[in-house]
């Protein structure tokens, strides 16, 4: 089946993982990154992987050369990972707020501002890899998963984080 994350990028899965992402697709309207990731996929062309705001956790300005290419692109940057989620509270109202994992998820969890944990286990290991949370070495318990679901070589689960058990030390 085809998941359609916007206009733009669609990809293909299973019925089961269909049914499982196509809610949480629909219910992004603002996904927050890092600029390492907005480096290595040049920004998407312009259009979010998912929602209709981007913003991308910077200290540098984003690229003049991509800024002529996209001038209206629905991309903001924010200083802080603070600020990162302060604006997309702004631009989504009620909407999913989509935190990329990575030194940016990490720093979600260290400041506290992660509720939910997503994430897809596929049947592929990459040796040194890079952790999942980037630096973040605090702890967060989560609570048992509230969805487990077996795609097409892939397993997709959903995590509440606890927050009476977690803690930035």
């Amino acid at each position: 089946m085809t998941i359609h994350a916007n206009d733009k990028w669609s990809f293909q899965v299973s019925r089961a993982s269909a049914e499982y992402l196509r809610p949480f697709w629909d219910a992004v309207t603002c996904t927050v990154i890092g600029r390492h990731l907005f480096d290595i996929t040049d920004g998407w062309a312009g259009v979010p992987a998912g929602g209709d705001h981007l913003v991308v956790v910077t200290h540098r300005p984003l690229p003049p050369e991509w800024l002529a290419r996209f001038p209206d692109a629905p991309f903001h940057t924010a200083a802080s990972v603070e600020a990162g989620i302060g604006l997309p509270k702004e631009l989504a109202g009620d909407g999913l707020i989509c935190v990329t994992a990575g030194d940016v998820g990490g720093q979600a969890f260290a400041a506290g501002l992660v509720d939910e944990v997503a994430m897809d286990v596929v049947p592929v290991v990459l040796g040194a890899g890079v952790r999942f949370f980037g630096s973040f070495t605090g702890t967060a318990l989560l609570e048992n998963p509230d969805a487990v679901v077996q795609g097409d070589r892939v397993l997709h689960l959903h995590y509440t984080v606890d927050r009476q058990l977690s803690s930035d030390e």
